[in-house]
């Protein structure tokens, strides 16, 4: 399959939404990237995408530029785009940097927690428990950036979330099955409900340990995407 016919089909969970926005079309790259249905060191072509997505080669640089602040996307002079690929020193530095702003920011989570806040983590962590393993890695990123964004601190935040981006893409690269252990989450909300600082980052710590530990790092991270198992379901539905 040519990489028109691929990215055609990666954008038909945008176009058949009606929309093309800056911001669509990252999420949908997003998702694509951290779920390992685009793999690392897949190709990105700036002139493949804007063909798929509708839009002008200038969008699509902006996306790709904003997912290469992330580290999720590598931009490389005269070859264009293309998913990163985390080394394990890359790996074991972002889940010690992620331990380490994760525990310091729930010290201003936690006097914050509302009972809407601590609804929305039960509901996140509900979908989880039922998603397969790909979407799971994009669920609890979404907890732990959920969580995370009730400190008063936009720029740590911000950064934070970058972090837990990156780690969703290691887990989709190096993770053995059942990696990310979405089912603990259940844990950390009765901590937070109980309201005390030192067992929640004890928690956390352990969390993030635990994960990174299940963590294969002997697999290489190169294989190419299947692009007709992953994204064929589109395609049956704009037939039906």
């Amino acid at each position: 399959m040519n990489d028109t016919r691929q990215f055609h089909l990666l954008a038909g969970q945008v176009s058949d939404r009606g929309a093309r926005s800056d911001e669509a079309i990252y999420q949908a790259l997003w998702e694509a990237i951290v779920e390992h249905r685009l793999s690392p060191g897949a190709r990105l072509p700036e002139d493949a995408l804007s063909h798929a997505f509708g839009v002008s080669r200038t969008t699509i640089r902006r996306v790709l530029q904003r997912l290469a602040l992330e580290q999720l996307v590598t931009l490389r002079p005269n070859r264009g785009a293309q998913v990163t690929s985390p080394t394990p020193s890359e790996a074991r530095d972002v889940f010690r940097a992620r331990r380490l702003l994760e525990n310091a920011l729930l010290a201003e989570v936690l006097p914050r927690l509302t009972p809407a806040d601590l609804k929305a983590l039960e509901a996140i962590h509900q979908r989880e428990t039922r998603a397969r393993r790909e979407h799971a890695i994009r669920l609890s990123a979404e907890f732990h950036s959920r969580l995370m964004a009730m400190a008063d601190s936009p720029s740590l935040s911000e950064a934070l979330s970058q972090l837990i981006s990156r780690t969703s893409l290691i887990i989709a690269v190096y993770g053995r099955a059942g990696a990310g252990c979405p089912c603990e989450h259940i844990e950390l909300i009765d901590l937070l409900r109980a309201g005390e600082l030192a067992p929640v980052q004890r928690w956390m710590n352990d969390h993030l340990t635990r994960i990174e530990a299940s963590l294969d790092f002997t697999a290489s991270g190169e294989a190419l995407p299947d692009f007709e198992h992953l994204f064929g379901h589109h395609r049956e539905q704009s037939a039906s």
